[in-house]
C-alpha cells in the first residue's frame, strides 16, 4: 500500500494558464480551459463566491468576461496552491476587496457625520 503525504506536505505544482484571447465574453468551456479548470467547478464556485457572476444570455447560458477569468484563476490559486479552504479564500478575498486605509479627507468628513448624528440624538433624547 502506498502511503501519500499529507495535503500540506505534497509538491504544489505550478500551472500555466494559457494566454486569455483578446474577447470580450467566454463560454463556460473556453472559460473552463483558460483556467485549466472542469465546468462543474466553474458553477460551483459561482454559488460559493459572490464576485464571480457570469452574464447569463439564451436558455441561462454562462458568458464570462475577463475579468471572471482572472478572479477564476486568482481563486484556483489559493484554493490548489496555498492550499486555503473555500471558506477561507472567501475571508482572503473579501480582504484584498477591502480599501486598504481610509485618507484624511473620508475621516474628517466621517467625523462631522458622527458628530452631527451624535447632537441630532441628544436633541431627539431631550425632546427639544
Amino acid at each position: 500500500m502506498l502511503s501519500q503525504k499529507p495535503r500540506a506536505q505534497r509538491k504544489k505544482q505550478l500551472v500555466d494558464f494559457p494566454q486569455i484571447p483578446d474577447k470580450i465574453y467566454f463560454t463556460i468551456g473556453e472559460a473552463s480551459k483558460l483556467c485549466v479548470l472542469e465546468p462543474h467547478v466553474l458553477r460551483y464556485w459561482e454559488q460559493e463566491f459572490p464576485q464571480l457572476k457570469p452574464v447569463k444570455r439564451q436558455g441561462n447560458r454562462r458568458y464570462y468576461q475577463r475579468k471572471d477569468v482572472l478572479f477564476i484563476r486568482r481563486l484556483k490559486h489559493l484554493l490548489y496552491q496555498e492550499g486555503f479552504t473555500i471558506d477561507g479564500a472567501r475571508v482572503k478575498l473579501a480582504e484584498e476587496d477591502a480599501p486598504a486605509s481610509i485618507n484624511h479627507y473620508d475621516r474628517d468628513f466621517l467625523r462631522k457625520v458622527i458628530s452631527s448624528l451624535e447632537s441630532l440624538l441628544a436633541e431627539l433624547e431631550t425632546g427639544v
